[in-house]
């Protein structure tokens, strides 16, 4: 019995140690970004390590945007259109979006976006608003505001698959410091602050639905 206990908590332990992330210092933003995409960085992005190892790193844009649209039902940044960068995230080592899907090491960047209301994304999320990520590479337009399906489209050259790669997004209620915290069973959530409106994102965990 004790063999069996010995054994169950030396497989559990293991799968335990892997789910707890912090933050550091990130550093800049990686080279070869666009100059234009560079300079409304952060200078020192926040780095997520899974148990010590790097997971990924996001750099927010620091200067205040302004929309040019109403903001829409459910959407907490109400001075983001659709299709505006919002920063860049570099994994570091194997990642996955929101929806499990799983993304390879390399940067991407940020773009804002809202979920259509059709009923396909019910009870996905309290609010609409999220980011979808782009291989960095064929993005690097800072002023572009792509339209949703030219958006989705970008977005599928870093899934690989007929659903974009996306993260959860929402203006965070408190204006806290940086740094990640656990929600739910499996949430952890990045606090930062995008042009000086503090944010909230959900960098590891996957959504129920």
């Amino acid at each position: 019995m004790n063999t069996m206990r010995s054994l169950s908590l030396l497989l559990l332990c293991p799968a335990l140690a892997f789910c707890q992330y912090t933050t550091g210092s990130a550093g800049p933003a990686p080279e070869g970004v666009a100059p234009a995409i560079a300079q409304v960085l952060q200078k020192d992005g926040a780095k997520v390590s899974n148990a010590g190892a790097p997971y990924c790193s996001i750099w927010f844009r620091t200067d205040k945007t302004t929309g040019t649209k109403p903001a829409e039902e459910n959407q907490t940044l109400t001075t983001l259109d659709p299709g505006t960068f919002l920063g860049l995230i570099r994994f570091d080592a194997k990642g996955q979006d929101r929806r499990g899907q799983g993304m390879k090491p390399g940067v991407y960047t940020l773009r804002y976006a809202l979920m259509p209301i059709n009923g396909d994304h019910q009870g996905a999320a309290p609010q609409r608003d999220f980011v979808v990520m782009i291989p960095a590479a064929t993005d690097s337009d800072l002023a572009a505001k792509p339209a949703f399906e030219q958006l989705m489209d970008m977005s599928r050259k870093a899934s690989g698959t007929p659903h974009p790669a996306v993260l959860s997004l929402w203006k965070a209620d408190a204006d806290g410091p940086v740094g990640i915290s656990k929600q739910g069973e499996t949430d952890w959530v990045l606090q930062d602050k995008l042009g000086g409106t503090p944010i909230s994102l959900i960098v590891a965990g996957i959504a129920a639905n």
